[in-house]
């Protein structure tokens, strides 16, 4: 009699980064590219899983934000910049509102904002003192905050670019600056691999040098020159400005994340994709681009 077959190896770390990347990138380049809807509501899941991930983690340090407060703040956040852009003419196409209407709503989002710092206190008002917790209630109340101005209010102003079109609704846009941003780690990835030497910051991220760095600027310069067949209303000076700004802070947004995971003591801000960590780990160098792109977008109008 044979002996029975042995038992399949489990799938190894880099193939699952490899699958779940690419379905990942299918799923995000297919939302981008079908409507404005499919965008916002995917970027609107996107935004508040991660301030999820980031209340939870500050949960883990001892923290006790109020999380579920946070997340619906957050949903009003991105939905009253979307009304800054032509998506509010896509909202009344689908649920036709009268302009005071729609201002209605905006203004109630933005009161609600604003409200948010007396909310917050409110709630730990009701809840002083908690047991096991040696942080004043205020910690609490700022931590929420932070959330909202780390994550929430930079993944809002996707929105602002998306809708920067000479159409509105533009998902070239979009794609370009995924491009840009893939461009920066793959070659920085590639360049650390094949010549990195001397450590970029190893007390909060051992694994990136100097070497990696100056490859993921060139090669994200270089995908920043060749979008031109992509966007070829934009000027080559603007396109390589956008890469360099990407290029520089999205590995410091990434090094801010990390240097977040340190001091909580976690490796991964969470596990929605495996091999990847948490949807944090894959947006932290928007939150460090999104808000600079978007002056920039103030500034020159494009």
């Amino acid at each position: 009699m044979s002996e029975p077959a042995a038992a399949k190896a489990p799938m190894s770390n880099l193939s699952q980064r490899i699958i779940f990347g690419v379905l990942g990138a299918v799923l995000l380049l297919g939302s981008v590219w079908f409507s404005a809807w499919t965008f916002a509501l995917l970027f609107a899941v996107v935004q508040a899983r991660m301030l999820v991930e980031f209340y939870r983690m500050m949960r883990q340090a001892g923290y006790k934000p109020a999380a579920m407060l946070g997340v619906a703040i957050s949903l009003l956040l991105f939905a009253s910049v979307a009304a800054l852009t032509e998506f509010r003419t896509l909202t009344n196409q689908a649920v036709p509102l009268a302009e005071a209407d729609l201002g209605y709503l905006r203004n109630a989002a933005v009161g609600l904002i604003v409200l948010l710092p007396v909310l917050l206190i409110l709630r730990e008002m009701y809840s002083w003192p908690r047991a096991n917790q040696p942080f004043a209630p205020f910690s609490n109340v700022g931590v929420a905050l932070l959330g909202l101005l780390y994550v929430s209010l930079p993944m809002s102003l996707l929105t602002l670019l998306a809708f920067s079109g000479p159409g509105g609704y533009d998902y070239r846009r979009v794609f370009a600056l995924l491009f840009l941003v893939w461009a920066s780690d793959i070659g920085a990835y590639a360049a650390g691999k094949t010549m990195g030497k001397h450590k970029l910051a190893p007390k909060i991220s051992p694994g990136k040098t100097w070497e990696g760095a100056i490859g993921g600027f060139v090669f994200t310069l270089l995908v920043g020159a060749a979008l031109g067949w992509l966007l070829p209303e934009l000027s080559l000076p603007y396109r390589l400005v956008v890469a360099g700004v990407v290029a520089v802070l999205g590995p410091l947004g990434d090094l801010a994340e990390s240097m977040l995971k340190r001091s909580v003591g976690v490796k991964d801000s969470g596990r929605i994709m495996p091999g990847h960590g948490g949807l944090l780990d894959r947006f932290d160098a928007f939150l460090f681009i999104l808000p600079v792109l978007a002056v920039l977008k103030l500034v020159f109008g494009s």
